[in-house]
């Protein structure tokens, strides 16, 4: 018995749900974020001055530049990790969600649309993605047992628990098909110490899209 099956269940019916071709899902919407920017690469990337504070600092674990942009704080719901195709879709879970040829990051945390608790998940359509992901998320391992796997790359413990798995399945059974996005006021995160580093808006990006 495979108790990780569960987890592939998980993933196919939040596909289905919010129309995306692949979902993975890992521990939580920071760890999703980290993933997205690790995999993507990214340098310097726009992000609003006002939202939670775990993702600017997802982007500066996997090597990026954050820019806080003004211009970006009227968002609702989900907003983009600009100017790369990441979003931050903690605060929207409804039916035929997915922007294609995105990487969509959502959350599963208690005050959330399906409050497992814990955990997170990333829509995309990219199967390249997909197979990253699912070995970055678990130590580098294949889907396969340990004692067959030949470990090719360093990954990190990030995965989605059985469990909590097999709870969002059972809360996705209620879930409406519609859902309104999740209202939050964000403090403007350059009021941290640990922010004043790093550049205030950005006037050359007049082609930002928020």
């Amino acid at each position: 018995m495979n108790p990780f099956k569960v987890v592939e269940m998980f993933e196919e019916a939040m596909a289905e749900y919010t129309g995306s071709p692949y979902a993975v899902a890992v521990d939580n919407c920071t760890d999703a974020l980290f993933l997205c920017c690790k995999y993507m690469e990214v340098k310097a990337v726009n992000i609003p001055s006002r939202t939670y504070l775990s993702v600017p600092q997802s982007i500066i674990h996997a090597g990026g530049k954050v820019i806080f942009d003004t211009r970006m704080n009227n968002w609702k719901g989900i907003y983009q990790l600009w100017p790369y195709p990441i979003y931050d879709a903690a605060k929207r879970l409804t039916s035929g969600m997915y922007i294609s040829d995105s990487f969509m990051c959502l959350s599963f945390h208690i005050k959330k649309h399906l409050p497992i608790g814990k955990g997170g998940m990333i829509l995309t359509s990219d199967p390249d993605a997909v197979e990253w992901f699912k070995k970055a998320r678990y130590e580098g391992r294949s889907e396969v047992p340990y004692q067959l796997d030949d470990i090719d790359m360093v990954g990190w413990n990030m995965y989605l628990t059985p469990e909590q798995a097999a709870r969002g399945l059972y809360l996705l059974q209620n879930l409406p098909k519609h859902n309104e996005d999740l209202k939050e006021t964000y403090r403007d995160l350059t009021e941290f110490k640990i922010f004043k580093q790093y550049d205030y808006r950005n006037d050359s990006t007049s082609d930002l899209e928020v």
